[in-house]
């Protein structure tokens, strides 16, 4: 939303954060825009306390490859949060509607057939200024948001793991 600046959020102070483990993937399309909200998502990551050595970074050529991507991730379990990380910028045919769809649909699909949280954070802005505007422009950094909700996103799994063990279900 253009009234939102995506940078703004309220330190989290997650008292085990060093622990916890993500794997970061990056579309190389729009890298221009893409670098920048990874650049972003690296910074609260680093302000919060997770340890460099805790996050592994990926690349892959589009926004289309981020469900391959991240649905292999969550399968090793070896991450605790995986955000996507991409920009389609709106062109003059329909392939723009296609590609947003699937990767949103891919996500998804990461989110519900997997036990990772899986975070979107795909730009689908109709003009390059848009997209600049969401990658550390004048509305912020999508990718902070990103990283604020993966590190939530661990929390509340770790949570819910606690809880289980506390009322008689298994871990």
């Amino acid at each position: 939303m253009a009234t939102v600046n995506l940078s703004d959020y309220q330190p989290l102070q997650i008292d085990d954060a060093g622990s916890f483990r993500i794997g970061i993937v990056v579309s190389e399309w729009n890298g221009f825009i893409t670098h920048h909200l990874r650049d972003g998502a690296l910074e609260i990551l680093d302000k919060e306390g997770v340890k460099p050595e805790n996050i592994q970074l990926f690349s892959v050529p589009g926004a289309f490859e981020l469900n391959y991507a991240s649905m292999q991730l969550c399968k090793e379990r070896k991450y605790d949060a995986v955000i996507a990380i991409g920009c389609v910028i709106r062109g003059e045919t329909p392939h723009f509607d296609y590609v947003c769809s699937a990767v949103a649909q891919g996500i998804k699909d990461c989110n519900i057939l997997t036990d990772t949280p899986t975070i979107f954070c795909l730009l689908t802005d109709d003009n390059t200024d848009q997209s600049i505007a969401r990658s550390g422009g004048n509305l912020g950094n999508k990718g902070v948001e990103a990283a604020a909700t993966a590190l939530q996103m661990i929390v509340f799994k770790r949570g819910l793991s606690a809880q289980k063990g506390n009322i008689g279900f298994g871990k």
